[in-house]
């Protein structure tokens, strides 16, 4: 089985709508796994049923027993992200503040703290409307452990190419450079980059790109709005020819990418320009990949 992971270096190169193209093209023979989990935004596209849902839980969170506390402060006294306050007099956890380290607990005289696990947020499995499933999720607001939501999601979708017998696993990935981008690389066989010819595009594509180094993965490159500044996107061909990266796409800017997502629809299903080099880029892929 083969895992192809789309990420980019900053959000709004066009990531998403690229790895739903990428999906409309896979049909029922690929498993779709959105791990963009902190903003997810495929099933405005993939029309999921959202037929399972399924609590993840992950990190701690500390609550004082009012009952119990006899306010010694010591609890506050040592809460190092200041995550303790007081409120009418009573001793109380910010939510938001704490990291579930449990130290406040340990110290705690009367034993008056305990630290629960705590949903962070859900996990789906859903029919989508190429005939095909997808694994996605929802984290909540203000949570923690995107990373280790990613790693559930990619853990699932695996197993579900695996009972289904599909050959591709295609993972929307996180954008930036932070946990959840190392957690959607692991495991993956071969990674797209979807930059822009702006300052910000290079810039965060060859720091994204020493990070996929590390990993050891082939990589592939699609510059989109390639037609934005012509010498940075000569910059950007320049740094993938030295890092022997494959070209994959120039993609011209284009307002029907705005128009068919406000249609609920993919620029391969819209544009037939645009489709074209898309298309192009998706055989360029599986042939790298022998899929």
């Amino acid at each position: 089985m083969k895992e192809i992971v789309v990420i980019s270096g900053k959000g709004g190169t066009g990531k998403t709508s690229i790895t739903a193209s990428f999906a409309i093209l896979g049909g029922n023979e690929i498993i779709v796994a959105d791990c963009d989990v902190d903003a997810a935004d495929m099933h405005l596209l993939m029309e999921p049923n959202f037929g399972k849902a399924i609590d993840f839980y992950s990190g701690e969170l500390a609550f004082i027993d009012p009952e119990a506390c006899i306010s010694c402060g010591k609890c506050q006294d040592i809460c190092r992200f200041d995550a303790i306050f007081i409120e009418d007099s009573k001793y109380k956890v910010d939510p938001l503040g704490c990291e579930g380290c449990d130290y406040c607990a340990r110290i705690c005289p009367v034993q008056a703290i305990t630290n629960s696990e705590q949903n962070v947020g859900k996990w789906f499995l859903s029919d989508i409307r190429t005939g095909t499933s997808m694994v996605h999720a929802r984290l909540g607001i203000g949570a923690e452990n995107s990373g280790k939501l990613v790693a559930r999601v990619k853990k699932e979708a695996k197993l579900l190419a695996e009972e289904q017998n599909k050959r591709l696993v295609l993972v929307d990935g996180s954008p930036g450079l932070g946990c959840p981008v190392v957690s959607s690389l692991s495991g993956a066989s071969f990674i797209v980059l979807v930059t822009e010819p702006t300052v910000s595009g290079i810039h965060d594509l060859k720091r994204v790109y020493e990070l996929v180094k590390k990993f050891g993965i082939k990589a592939g490159c699609i510059i989109n709005k390639s037609d934005l500044n012509k010498n940075v996107s000569d910059a950007i061909k320049n740094f993938l020819a030295e890092e022997d990266i494959v070209l994959l796409a120039e993609i011209p800017y284009n307002e029907q990418f705005t128009m068919a997502m406000t249609n609920g629809k993919t620029i391969v299903e819209w544009d037939e320009e645009i489709s074209k080099l898309i298309s192009e880029s998706w055989e360029k892929i599986k042939e790298i990949e022998a899929v």
